[in-house]
């Protein structure tokens, strides 16, 4: 078996394979201090309780955006797993023409989101819209160029900012509103939030579509913590929650 493990800022995922077949998912919060061994011995807890075997794993692979995690992360699955990581980022094979202007800069998220979406959607123009902590948007096209994109600010900073950047807004739940007009602060924040974003992810979709693509529409792939409050909102062709796993077990398939 594989186990893949996404980190990102406010949680991370892992997921496990047995063979191409991802038949397990867990997460917990990411914690930067947070030992190795409370990182392994979650892991085998976790796995044991579920009724996997831990010796059973053969390989992990790794996509972290906090590197104050990384040392412990490692130090765990070596101890506990038995498997040093593989870890996603610059110099290992993605299968990907990193057209970046220094690829050492490229979140290793946002490379195994374009790695999980070019293996699932084979041959296509793509855009690869990430809703986490942030929203990325990053272009890749059929011949698996990687092409660059954008960054804003994501749901949970929005949300976060108006809430400590004013003496009068509270902090809301970040869910799909009930309607268009706010009929509440809480529910005008909702609507703000909620349509705001997706008018911007339009938008920027649009202006690539138009001048990168030259006027072919590409797929648009979402993943994220995030995504699913879209579910019904037609805003995105597909919604892959584990597309980060699929991007880090393709990773280890390669390398």
């Amino acid at each position: 078996m594989i186990l893949t493990i996404d980190v990102g800022n406010t949680s991370t995922t892992c997921g496990l394979y047995d063979g191409e077949k991802i038949i397990f998912q867990f997460r917990r919060e990411t914690n930067i201090h947070s030992s190795s061994d409370e990182i392994g011995i979650f892991f085998r807890t976790v796995l044991k309780e579920n009724g996997y075997d831990w010796k059973q794993i053969t390989k992990i692979g790794v996509c972290s955006v906090v590197p104050s995690m990384n040392y412990s992360l490692a130090s765990a699955c070596s101890k506990y797993l038995n498997q040093e990581p593989l870890f996603v980022q610059a110099g290992i094979k993605t299968g990907l023409k990193i057209k970046y202007s220094n690829p050492k800069e490229i979140g290793a998220d946002l490379i195994a989101a374009a790695m999980g979406a070019v293996h699932l959607f084979p041959n296509k123009d793509l855009i690869v819209a990430d809703l986490g902590t942030a929203t990325t948007l990053e272009l890749v096209s059929k011949d698996k160029e990687f092409l660059g994109g954008s960054i804003l600010p994501g749901l949970k900073i929005s949300i976060d900012a108006l809430a400590s950047g004013t003496a009068k807004l509270p902090m809301v739940e970040i869910a799909k509103p009930e309607g268009i007009l706010g009929a509440s602060t809480t529910e005008a924040i909702k609507v703000g939030l909620f349509y705001g974003n997706a008018g911007a992810i339009k938008e920027i979709c649009y202006i690539y579509q138009k001048n990168v693509f030259h006027g072919e529409k590409p797929l648009i792939i979402a993943t994220g913590g995030f995504a699913k409050i879209y579910n019904d909102y037609s805003l995105f062709d597909h919604i892959v929650p584990e597309l980060v796993l699929t991007g880090v077990k393709c990773a280890i398939d390669m390398n």
